[in-house]
């Protein structure tokens, strides 16, 4: 259903297909037709659409700015830009299990078991106020936005 590699603001992006579902001044709320980004059944996708049916069963909803005033019903193109979700993904696995480690590894020279346990929560701790704030970023950047697209 998505057609990825469509130019938006200069960058490539992947696109999916999405209903509003309720619309106020500034923003839609769209239900997506399907989970994973539209590339499943194309050469090369991940089939992740099957795994978010599996595990969620409710249709997933967002909050996207709505410039062109869209109407409640009508049916839109979602486009993010190319590697977004992908790095978004990585910086929320990857981050939070490297900061684990260094805490493990630095408590565990301090003090063995006790102090990698200790060293564990306080990585974990340290890499999720990291995300946060990652996260809060993200959120100011333009550019890693969902859009609706004509």
């Amino acid at each position: 259903m998505g057609k990825p590699m469509s130019a938006l603001a200069g960058g490539v992006t992947t696109d999916a297909w999405g209903t509003i579902i309720a619309s106020d001044e500034q923003q839609a709320t769209v239900r997506m037709d399907e989970s994973g980004c539209g590339r499943c059944g194309e050469p090369g996708g991940c089939a992740g659409n099957h795994a978010g049916r599996l595990f969620c069963s409710t249709p997933r909803t967002f909050r996207i700015p709505n410039a062109e005033h869209r109407s409640v019903g009508e049916r839109v193109r979602i486009s993010v830009v190319n590697g977004s979700v992908g790095r978004s993904a990585l910086h929320a696995y990857v981050f939070p299990l490297l900061t684990l480690l260094a805490g493990a590894l630095s408590g565990s020279a301090l003090g063995d078991e006790a102090g990698a346990i200790g060293g564990s929560i306080s990585g974990l701790l340290i890499g999720w106020l990291g995300l946060r704030q990652a996260q809060r970023r993200s959120r100011r950047d333009p550019r890693l936005q969902p859009s609706i697209v004509p």
